[in-house]
């Protein structure tokens, strides 16, 4: 991977120093770990406004494994009022997680390539940060079960908002909040890893930015295409999440219960644990290319 601290490069013909797109941010100056959080915020705030409905549609065919055309004529029937239902809970979780997800892994990697004993490679610290990062990041799982219950349709008539629904669910105990969370483990840890881990070499092997166009453009198509690869090799994790957190009070069924449930619930077919994934990588190219090219040209004017 390339150095942390990248050198100045001269623009040709011009004589004047230009500072290279960040691909690898500078570790030294822990004062300034702030700015990576902000822009994780900022990028997650506008990837959800514009992302939510294709994500609700997303979430219906996960649920019930329902095709496209019938998920879209279940939202269209319930109306616009309705379709953006259940928005505060990804808006207060997915900001807050995308900034805990770069700001974490630039602490934790500041950490550890500091202590990093001679001999080891730069991505083994890199990777460790991206799971540490990533696991932190499951606290905020209470979010995730609360957008899950506004998003089902069978729970329209029971929770009337995110504070209603919060409220609900305290009357079950602490653990109501934390339905699967193995799943939430499970996902963030390796797929941070994966992302941060690719996020630099597949960057370099794009064609050479020139413009602050061009650099957004890259940076756009190399969130899109780790989006794509990772939602779609965790899209499994998030079927059987969903399952394990549309109930509300009972017995808890634990990761390999649900996921038994649901494997005998689609005809023991892995094609239909898939059910909803095209929806899911077009949702994830969009998204992911919003969140890591915001994410980048924040951090320019930061």
């Amino acid at each position: 991977m390339r150095h942390l601290v990248e050198p100045e490069v001269r623009e040709a013909g011009k004589g004047r120093a230009v500072l290279p797109h960040p691909e690898f941010p500078h570790h030294s100056a822990r004062a300034d770990s702030s700015k990576y959080y902000v822009a994780g915020y900022a990028a997650a705030f506008l990837n959800i406004i514009v992302t939510f409905p294709v994500n609700k549609l997303m979430f219906r065919q996960q649920l019930h494994g329902s095709l496209a055309r019938d998920a879209l004529r279940q939202l269209r029937a319930e109306g616009v009022r309705r379709l953006y239902r259940g928005l505060l809970p990804p808006l207060a979780q997915k900001t807050t997680t995308l900034a805990l997800m770069f700001g974490l892994y630039e602490d934790f990697s500041a950490a550890l390539l500091g202590s990093r004993p001679s001999g080891v490679p730069e991505a083994l610290p890199r990777a460790l940060a991206a799971v540490l990062a990533g696991s932190a990041e499951a606290a905020l799982a209470p979010f995730e079960r609360v957008q899950t219950l506004l998003q089902d349709a069978r729970h329209q008539a029971t929770f009337r908002n995110t504070a209603h629904a919060f409220r609900a669910l305290r009357a079950h105990g602490v653990r109501e909040y934390y339905r699967g969370l193995v799943p939430i483990l499970l996902r963030n840890g390796p797929s941070n890893a994966i992302f941060f881990g690719l996020r630099g070499p597949i960057k370099e092997a794009l064609p050479r930015a020139r413009t602050p166009a061009s650099h957004v453009a890259n940076d756009f198509a190399c969130g899109g295409f780790l989006g794509a690869l990772l939602s779609t090799l965790f899209y499994p994790l998030n079927v059987v999440k969903v399952r394990m957190q549309s109930r509300v009070g009972g017995d808890f069924l634990g990761f390999a219960q649900a996921l038994a449930i649901v494997w005998q619930e689609r005809d023991r077919r892995v094609s239909r644990l898939f059910r909803g994934v095209h929806v899911n990588y077009q949702r994830s190219i969009l998204s992911w290319g919003i969140i890591n090219a915001t994410y980048e040209l924040v951090l320019r004017f930061l």
